[in-house]
């Protein structure tokens, strides 16, 4: 893999291929995330009629990477920010192990909060509620290219 700059303040990494890939919990990711995941059928679908923000917090975030981050899902769109949200539903809170495994897909969310891994708090029914929306959303994720 080798490492440019871009205009951003974090470097690209590119693969073997010249692919670009994201560095997990930098603005880049959020960005990538924010495109991979407007630009899923299923995720579109499942996001018509929801208005929901959701907060993250990663209690031990490598130095250089985003800690707080939120995504918001409203008019048919996703976007995913670096910071805090103004009003969350809901905030949900791990360590940095916790969210790359959630990431990369050796473990669901369910089985973190069951494990006690994940913590929310806020409105959970409104979460419960939208539960479609977020199994989408992950498997939209699930599609991006991501640098640990």
């Amino acid at each position: 893999m080798t490492q440019s700059t871009s205009q951003s303040r974090y470097p690209l990494i590119k693969d073997e291929k010249g692919q670009v890939l994201a560095q997990f919990l930098t603005k880049d990711w959020l960005s990538a995330l924010t495109e991979t995941v407007n630009g899923h059928d299923g995720f579109k679908s499942a996001i018509a009629n929801v208005d929901l923000t959701l907060q993250f917090e990663i209690t031990d975030a490598p130095e250089g990477t985003e800690s707080r981050y939120y995504v918001s899902v409203g008019d048919g769109a996703a976007q995913a920010v670096a910071g805090d949200a103004e009003d969350p539903d809901a905030t949900i809170t791990n360590d940095y192990e916790t969210a790359t495994t959630i990431s990369k897909g050796d473990l669901n969310t369910q089985m973190a909060f069951m494990t006690g891994k994940l913590k929310v708090t806020g409105n959970m029914a409104k979460l419960m509620m939208n539960q479609a929306m977020l199994t989408q959303f992950a498997e939209a994720a699930s599609g991006l290219d991501v640098e640990y």
